[in-house]
C-alpha cells in the first residue's frame, strides 16, 4: 500500500495565478538597487581591497552569478556606486545654480549646506575616504573619480564663483585654487565623520552646520567686494 501524497504547501504550491508572478517581476526589478545598496555599505565599511563581490552578493540577497549579470567586475560596480550617489547629481545640481535668484554670498551658503545634505549625511560620505586612501593601489577607480566626481565639482564651484565675480560681489580671485577653499572643509568633514568621530569624546564632536556655517563665515570675508555684506 502507497504512502498519501504529501499536501503542497504554499512555498511550494506551482504558480498558478498573476500576484506570485508580480511579486517575483518586482524583486528582479529591484536588484539593481539592492545590490548598489549593499555594495556602498560594503565598500565603505571595508574599503574597495577587502570588498569581495559574494559579500554584495551575500549582503543583497542574490547570487554571485546574479550580481554579475548587472555589473560584469567590482570596479564596474563600485563605478555604479559613485554614478549612483554622487556622479549622477550634478544634472539637477546645475539646475539649482542655474535658477538660483538669491546673491551669490548666499549660493555659496546654500550649496555646501545642500551638499552636506544629500552627500554627507549620507552612506555615500564615506566613498571620498575610499578613494583618497587606495587611489595609489587602484589608479583606474581614482582616474574614474576625477572625470565623474572631481571634474564636474569643480566646474560648478568655479561657475559659483564667477558668478559672484560678474554681479560685482566677489573680489577677482584665482579660481582654480579658490575652488579648494570651499572644498577642503567639506573635505575635513568627511574625514572626521569617517575617522575620529565615531571615537572622539563627546566635547570634541564637530556640528557639521555650525562647522559649515563658520567657514562660510571666514570665506567669504575674504572672498567678498568691500562694502558687501554676507
Amino acid at each position: 500500500m502507497s504512502a498519501p501524497p504529501t499536501p503542497v504547501t504554499p512555498l511550494t504550491a506551482p504558480d498558478n495565478g498573476a500576484e506570485p508572478r508580480q511579486r517575483r517581476t518586482r524583486r528582479k526589478e529591484a536588484r539593481p538597487g539592492e545590490l548598489l545598496d549593499a555594495a556602498l555599505a560594503l565598500f565603505v565599511e571595508k574599503g574597495f581591497a577587502s570588498t569581495r563581490v559574494e559579500e554584495v552578493a551575500a549582503r543583497a540577497g542574490v547570487s554571485k552569478g546574479t550580481l554579475f549579470l548587472y555589473f560584469p567586475s567590482k570596479e564596474e560596480l563600485f563605478k555604479a556606486v559613485v554614478r549612483e550617489n554622487i556622479a549622477g547629481r550634478f544634472a539637477e545640481w546645475n539646475l539649482e545654480l542655474q535658477g538660483f535668484s538669491g546673491n551669490s554670498a548666499e549660493l555659496v551658503r546654500y550649496s555646501l549646506h545642500v551638499w552636506w545634505e544629500r552627500i554627507g549625511m549620507t552612506a555615500a560620505s564615506g566613498i571620498t575616504k575610499l578613494v583618497m586612501s587606495e587611489a595609489g593601489m587602484f589608479p583606474e577607480i581614482a582616474a574614474f573619480y576625477q572625470q565623474e566626481v572631481i571634474a564636474p565639482g569643480h566646474d560648478l564651484l568655479r561657475r559659483i564663483l564667477q558668478r559672484g565675480i560678474d554681479r560685482g560681489e566677489f573680489r577677482p580671485m584665482q579660481l582654480d585654487y579658490a575652488v579648494y577653499s570651499l572644498i577642503a572643509p567639506m573635505i575635513f568633514l568627511l574625514m572626521w565623520k569617517h575617522s575620529m568621530a565615531p571615537c572622539a569624546p563627546a566635547s570634541q564632536q564637530i556640528d557639521p552646520i555650525g562647522f559649515i556655517d563658520s567657514q562660510v563665515d571666514l570665506l567669504l570675508d575674504g572672498m567678498l567686494v568691500p562694502g558687501q555684506t554676507p
